[in-house]
């Protein structure tokens, strides 16, 4: 099977799972995914049409962005991945003019750097919403073109909507002919994905809600940990 990578770091990314998720997926008009994350299922998935949702703005901001600005974002990103970008004061200064910013396009720059350079790949925010990895001290971060190209090209192949918000309002605009992929944060391992968390709670009505849309004729397929609360949720 031949595969494209996603441009962006992830924990918990679908990437290396991809032999087994896409032939799990059903044929539709368009596939859902309300939690997008690198969007390793939607760049290798052969649907026509997307609806890509996050909580994270900053993850969709990017999306919209290398969208939008296409070539010329790739272009301004590429000068950001220079050895003179690649020091703790350095890291430490772009971090903050990140958390100062309220401009997507500087936002959406300042992401993809951040997530490259900073320890494990990983994206976390603290309560008051501030981005507060430390730096990752690579040799040399991998400036992904490549990936952001074929990204890019996929976005323009397809007909393709974003939206920052959580699962229920993604839910509410499923329409005849859609599929579900659903990727939540991980009962147990990955609770903390945004500032306001995913709770137990959260894991009981999202089942709930993909029973019931399920019931509806919408064929839902969903990841999770291997855990007893989940196995319980999923039991049907």
């Amino acid at each position: 099977m031949d595969l494209t990578r996603p441009f962006l770091k992830w924990a918990g990314g679908k990437y290396r799972l991809l032999d087994r998720l896409l032939p799990s997926l059903p044929e539709g008009a368009r596939l859902v995914e309300p939690f997008v994350g690198s969007g390793a299922v939607f760049l290798n998935a052969g649907f026509g049409s997307y609806l890509l949702c996050d909580l994270n703005p900053d993850l969709i901001g990017l999306y919209r962005t290398l969208l939008r600005d296409g070539e010329g974002f790739i272009a301004r990103a590429r000068s950001l991945f220079t050895p003179e970008h690649n020091t703790q004061e350095v890291f430490l200064r772009l971090r903050a003019e990140f958390n100062a910013s309220s401009d997507v396009e500087a936002r959406s720059l300042l992401f993809l750097y951040l997530n490259r350079h900073s320890y494990n790949g990983l994206v976390r925010y603290n309560s008051k919403g501030i981005y507060n990895v430390p730096f990752g001290k690579y040799k040399a971060p991998y400036f992904p073109e490549r990936e952001l190209t074929a990204f890019l090209t996929k976005l323009r192949d397809c007909d393709v909507a974003f939206a920052v918000q959580d699962f229920r309002a993604t839910f509410s605009q499923l329409r005849k002919g859609d599929v579900v992929y659903c990727d939540p944060p991980y009962d147990g391992t990955f609770s903390g994905y945004h500032a306001d968390g995913f709770t137990e709670d959260d894991q009981y009505h999202l089942a709930s809600v993909l029973e019931h849309r399920s019931s509806e004729g919408h064929p839902v397929i969903v990841s999770n940990s291997d855990t007893s609360l989940i196995r319980s949720l999923y039991r049907n």
